[in-house]
């Protein structure tokens, strides 16, 4: 797989102008031209860098990991450095679009460096890129020409702070309409948590846990053909609980059904549940329910 470590050599192959910073570009088609991507189908790609695109699909496909980045009615792209980009089939764009590309580098030192990294769009799966309204696109137009504007003047000791602002302020907004994305899309995320429940009761229920032991997150979220953070991040929207904490209650309330079965250890229900080694599952039990496995099954048999 091919990997670029310069911003440069990256925009060189993607078809974009060479940047006038060694470590930030911005290009806006502003309805003169094309956005420029590659042409034929390409193989695997990697890079250091982080991009923030706003594109209008015409024909062709961008694979992201596993699955496709839907540009039907325009759509902002966030691609995270190491991320996996594959182009199948020439690509066309609609002649309004931007691209922002940012080596990682540039961000080192300053407050955003360490906030970037905690925003779940750079690794939603990409068919949740982010789709805007016309009074969303405005917004985030006017902040890309503020920071073109800067981009193309005069680099000075203020530049970069300025630049570095303005991004956060875009990733605030992005961040904004992400959550009405997810309120719009309820009855989609309630449809993942339904899939997410079936799909372990039904591995728990084939024995699999028994034989492959817990599950774990990515495998999850492969079966899903979701991200892992997007998977967490819809159940946390929704329940309030991230993928651990749901896999974790699942198998504390199926440990109480095997705990009162007779004749089994508690070692025998912790390798049962898939646990390697039974001193964390008791360490799991008591932390989620308050009391030993031990103590619950004394308790259950008290009463």
């Amino acid at each position: 797989m091919k990997h670029f470590k310069t911003l440069t050599s990256y925009l060189d192959y993607i078809g974009l102008p060479r940047p006038e910073h060694p470590m930030l570009s911005v290009f806006n088609s502003k309805g003169e031209g094309y956005l420029p991507c590659p042409r034929e189908s390409s193989p695997p790609i990697t890079n250091d860098c982080y991009a923030i695109s706003f594109k209008k699909y015409v024909e062709g496909n961008l694979n992201y990991g596993r699955t496709e980045y839907d540009f039907t009615n325009g759509a902002l792209v966030f691609i995270a450095p190491r991320q996996v980009l594959q182009w199948d089939n020439s690509m066309v764009f609609e002649q309004k679009g931007f691209s922002l590309t940012i080596h990682e580098d540039f961000f080192k030192g300053t407050p955003l460096g360490h906030q970037i990294k905690k925003y779940g769009f750079f690794s939603y799966s990409v068919n949740e890129a982010l789709h805007l309204s016309p009074k969303e696109e405005r917004q985030i137009e006017s902040i890309v020409e503020n920071i073109e504007i800067e981009y193309q003047n005069n680099q000075d000791s203020f530049s970069k702070d300025i630049i570095i602002s303005q991004l956060t302020t875009l990733l605030k907004y992005a961040n904004r309409f992400y959550e009405r994305q997810f309120l719009n899309r309820k009855a989609i995320s309630n449809d993942l948590l339904d899939q997410f429940k079936s799909y372990l009761n039904s591995y728990f229920e084939s024995g699999q846990l028994q034989e492959q032991g817990i599950p774990s997150i990515e495998q999850i979220a492969e079966n899903l053909s979701v991200s892992q953070r997007y998977l967490s991040d819809t159940l946390k929207k929704e329940t309030g609980k991230t993928t651990t904490e749901h896999l974790h209650l699942l198998l504390i309330d199926e440990a109480k059904n095997i705990l009162l079965q007779p004749n089994k250890s508690v070692s025998e229900v912790a390798y049962e549940l898939g646990f390697e080694y039974p001193p964390y599952f008791s360490r799991l039990f008591k932390k989620k329910e308050g009391i030993s496995p031990t103590d619950y099954r004394a308790l259950y048999k008290m009463n």
